[in-house]
């Protein structure tokens, strides 16, 4: 069993991370400004603001893993605040000894091998380009770490997102940096799935300071 500390943990990313891994008996503490209406047997709730480094402190200590989960959105949608956040709490992982991994987006993986990445395509809408460009920036940040933390990072399908909720399958493909698309062209995945991909990789660790991309 892992103590798994998830922030942003009632967010739509989040709370699929949360109810995964405390269906399989982790000891789950889900960390958010609002609490939620619920939370599954065996999870816990504490309120907070990740823009706290005492708060950041008192949630991580005695985690095996800190996995951020927040979008720069709200409060957060000012370029470079997620940002800011995610490296404090980066870094206070580390200190801890945790792992750390954040819930990316689908913007900085690749159309196709060496490029252009879907940020890029003349496609992709104008209105998520600063939420692409914050967590690509969070990428870049834990690709340039020298403090030698353990850091996985998780780009969901570019179809991601409380919009086209799904259902749990169980069942996901893995690439690197690759988009992965069905045979119609679409790439998906509950959020259900999502937590699926990310507790097997708590449970069995396969990526390791390395980007991964999950996806139908």
């Amino acid at each position: 069993m892992a103590r798994i500390v998830v922030l942003g943990g009632t967010g739509y990313a989040g709370t699929g991370i949360v109810t995964e891994a405390a269906s399989r008996g982790h000891d789950v503490l889900s960390v958010s400004r609002t609490a939620p209406a619920s939370l599954p047997e065996g999870a816990a709730h504490r309120a907070g603001d990740l823009r706290d480094e005492t708060l950041l402190q008192e949630v991580t200590r005695g985690a095996d893993v800190v996995i951020a989960a927040s979008a720069p959105r709200g409060d957060l949608a000012e370029p470079g605040t997620l940002r800011a956040a995610y490296a404090a709490a980066a870094r206070i992982a580390g200190e801890q000894g945790a792992r750390f991994g954040v819930v990316g987006g689908a913007g900085s993986t690749f159309v196709a091998e060496g490029g252009p990445r879907v940020q890029d395509t003349p496609d992709f809408p104008e209105a998520f380009k600063p939420e692409a460009k914050e967590l690509t920036d969070v990428l870049a940040d834990l690709r340039e770490d020298t403090t030698g933390l353990d850091w996985f990072f998780v780009s969901p399908a570019g179809g991601f997102g409380a919009y086209a909720p799904g259902e749990r399958t169980g069942t996901y493909r893995v690439s690197d940096d690759l988009l992965l698309v069905d045979e119609a062209g679409n790439s998906a995945l509950s959020a259900e799935d999502l937590g699926v991909a990310i507790v097997d990789e708590v449970e069995k660790p396969a990526h390791h300071r390395a980007r991964f991309h999950v996806a139908y």
